[in-house]
């Protein structure tokens, strides 16, 4: 089984606005913390119940507890993950 975390990430040019690094930056988080968050050990994986696409939920290292709406753009290796948003959520009870 391919490790997800081990991915590489396809990122858009920060100054179109449609794009997934216009995105995250719309919530105050670079793409750094996104893949901090994403290839943390402590990341959990899920299925988004609003869109349907993969989501992970971490810690960015640097205080905050987001959640990564993704896709997955090339399965073989090397895996290649495209983030659609990231966002704040809680950060779940221990």
């Amino acid at each position: 089984m391919m490790d997800v975390r081990r991915a590489l990430f396809d990122w858009d040019e920060p100054d179109d606005e449609s794009s997934n690094t216009a995105h995250i930056a719309a919530n105050s988080l670079t793409p750094d913390e996104v893949e901090f968050a994403f290839t943390d050990s402590s990341t959990t994986f899920d299925v988004s119940a609003s869109s349907g696409r993969p989501i992970a939920f971490g810690n960015t290292g640097m205080g905050r507890f987001i959640a990564i709406v993704f896709e997955i753009v090339n399965l073989s290796d090397p895996l290649i993950v495209r983030p659609i948003t990231a966002y704040d959520v809680p950060e779940p009870l221990k």
